[in-house]
């Protein structure tokens, strides 16, 4: 499902270069769940960011399900990306003036589904998520944990292919953290592929394979369980 041969990511301000990533080889599956390691500032979001087609590398090239993508515009990465990568971030992203409905229900509008099927899509996933009672809340009435949970409704709402977590526990208490990890990994279960950024070596366990990253290269790749 994805595929990067040399991709390298390079950021500049003042004339001063900075390289996030060098030359990164990785090979993912589908149904596969990739924890990806290392300290901070080693280059695990702009690794995210590309694989979600976000951003894009400065040299090197990118498969995502069988496309290469270095080739593709903004708006071509867009519609590639559109209803088949999910994301859940650590600050949750969530839109302040949306109710709990509405923020769960905003990639179906942009993928213009009609209003019935939206209504069953968003009721079915808020009753899998247990948030359904909180529907017409909005996110600053909301604890963290509950927040994440919305975040994930969002991400597969659409029924993506691909969930790209970036510390999705970060902001949240360790029973929080639990109750969401164990959200992300019948996600896994269910067929969906996850590539999860973290620093909790005991939440990486949960994960097929460990990649670890130090200043930009993939310093490691340790095999925890078969899929």
């Amino acid at each position: 499902m994805i595929r990067t041969q040399e991709l390298s990511k390079s950021f500049y301000s003042d004339e001063i270069e900075t390289l996030a990533l060098n030359k990164v080889n990785v090979a993912i599956e589908k149904g596969e769940f990739i924890a990806v390691m290392g300290p901070s500032g080693c280059g695990k979001t702009t690794l995210l960011n590309i694989l979600g087609l976000l951003d894009s590398p400065t040299i090197g090239k990118y498969w995502f399900d069988g496309i290469e993508t270095s080739g593709l515009n903004d708006l071509q990465k867009t519609r590639l990306r559109k209803g088949r990568i999910g994301f859940v971030f650590q600050s949750f992203n969530l839109i302040e003036e949306l109710s709990v409905y509405q923020n769960i229900e905003l990639p179906l509008l942009y993928l213009g589904i009609s209003s019935r099927e939206r209504k069953r899509n968003v009721a079915e996933t808020m009753e899998k998520l247990r948030i359904a009672h909180r529907r017409k809340y909005y996110p600053n009435q909301l604890s963290g944990g509950q927040q994440q949970k919305v975040a994930i409704a969002r991400a597969i709402i659409t029924k993506p292919i691909l969930i790209l977590a970036d510390e999705p526990t970060g902001n949240l208490d360790s029973l929080n953290g639990e109750e969401i990890m164990e959200l992300i990994t019948g996600l896994n279960i269910d067929g969906t592929t996850i590539v999860m950024v973290t620093h909790s070596v005991t939440y990486a366990d949960r994960a097929h394979r460990v990649i670890q990253l130090f200043d930009g290269r993939i310093v490691s790749e340790n095999l925890r369980k078969a899929i």
